[in-house]
């Protein structure tokens, strides 16, 4: 009886162990920071007291903000950035390309006379002279000639009235619904947009390999005409890179303008519009304070730094690791712009220093960022002394 009682022992003994020691031992759950949102200050962009207008930035949709009446309004030769537009979609160029060449005619030095007429912009014509087709896109965007703006629509569409209807094609391809072209100079009111759609043709000229050469040009070379200077007087200076003038008594002083702004140890590009000032020098102060203002209202948010912690592990044997962000990140906001903050760990029953946990993840505009969560120390699994102290956990 007594060697039976001492064996059952025994096994029961063994049975204890066994099961103590070779039973799954429950993962610890992370114990993770709340979920929450990161927000910056909003400035007041500094916008003029006259006309309308308003600004977007590249990589964005739409516009950041607006001023003024956003309604269809005459746009002047702001019109011609249309028409380079639309003659590069029927006859195309590449970054490095002049292009095919024209011989101006007897047609082209009427056009000429016609523009003086009219009391429009005008560039020398000299019959039998020859011009790339960059060349003669930079005799209508830099001084903004009109006659060079027909000579192009003629060239490309056999006629002002079939570049009209291609334009209108164009635009509508582009969902550019508040923008119309009565001809392909912006002298006539008829050539209408509002400053959500230029901003959007802003966009698409910076975004043509050609085109957005050409408008960063200060001064071009051309046959027979020589020297040409762009209009643009404030091109080079607050980081601006373009666009297009524009004036007419029904308009205004007009600037379709693109910019490049620094912000922490990013790059932005801005894209904007303001019409109907007084006159260009009003204008040019304008746009100066509306870039210094929109840069302003950007934001270089640092996320997260590596080694940051975002929870830890507490195991019931004692052991612990805290979990930390394994890298940096940063974000550039637009004024009050929310980024969402949610971390998530998996439960963890033991794991060396280093390995990944988890992740942070950073939502903002549409995008999100995920930052890895490792341990920041080795998270001790249970030793034998608490497994025979808690076969049941």
């Amino acid at each position: 009886m007594t060697v039976f009682s001492a064996l059952a022992i025994v096994l029961l003994l063994l049975g204890y162990t066994s099961l103590a020691v070779l039973r799954p031992i429950p993962a610890n759950a992370a114990e993770l920071a709340p979920a929450g949102v990161i927000s910056q200050p909003v400035s007041e962009l500094d916008w003029p007291s006259f006309g309308t207008g308003a600004i977007g930035v590249i990589g964005t949709d739409g516009v950041l903000e607006g001023f003024g009446a956003q309604e269809s309004t005459p746009m002047a030769s702001i019109t011609k950035t249309v028409t380079a537009l639309v003659v590069l979609d029927r006859m195309p160029l590449d970054e490095g390309e002049d292009g095919p060449e024209l011989t101006l005619t007897e047609a082209d030095a009427r056009i000429y006379s016609q523009t003086i007429a009219e009391g429009g912009s005008a560039a020398r014509v000299a019959v039998g002279s020859v011009f790339t087709e960059r060349q003669l896109l930079e005799a209508m965007m830099l001084p903004s000639a009109n006659n060079y703006s027909i000579t192009l629509a003629n060239w490309a569409y056999g006629s002002v009235p079939a570049f009209l209807d291609a334009a209108q094609a164009w635009l509508s391809a582009h969902d550019l619904a508040g923008t119309t072209l009565a001809d392909s100079s912006g002298l006539s009111s008829g050539s209408r947009s509002t400053p959500a759609d230029l901003v959007a043709i802003g966009k698409l000229a910076l975004a043509h390999p050609v085109l957005s050469q050409v408008v960063q040009q200060t001064s071009a070379e051309l046959p027979v005409i020589g020297e040409v200077k762009n209009t643009n007087k404030l091109l080079g200076s607050n980081g601006v890179i373009g666009l297009k003038t524009g004036t007419t008594r029904v308009a205004g002083a007009c600037l379709l303008f693109a910019a490049e702004a620094t912000v922490g140890s990013e790059t932005v590009t801005l894209v904007g519009v303001i019409l109907g000032a007084p006159n260009h020098r009003q204008l040019n102060q304008a746009v100066t304070a509306l870039l210094a203002s929109t840069t302003a209202g950007f934001h270089e948010v640092t996320l997260v730094e590596a080694g940051e912690s975002y929870g830890s592990y507490t195991a019931p044997w004692g052991a612990t690791a805290n979990i930390v962000a394994a890298e940096d990140a940063s974000v550039l906001v637009w004024q009050d712009a929310p980024v969402t903050v949610t971390p998530t760990a998996s439960a963890l029953e033991s794991g060396e220093d280093g390995r990944t946990v988890g992740s942070v993840t950073f939502d903002h505009a549409g995008e999100s960022i995920a930052v890895p969560l490792v341990l920041e120390d080795e998270l001790e699994g249970a030793d034998l002394g608490w497994k025979l102290a808690n076969p049941f956990g």
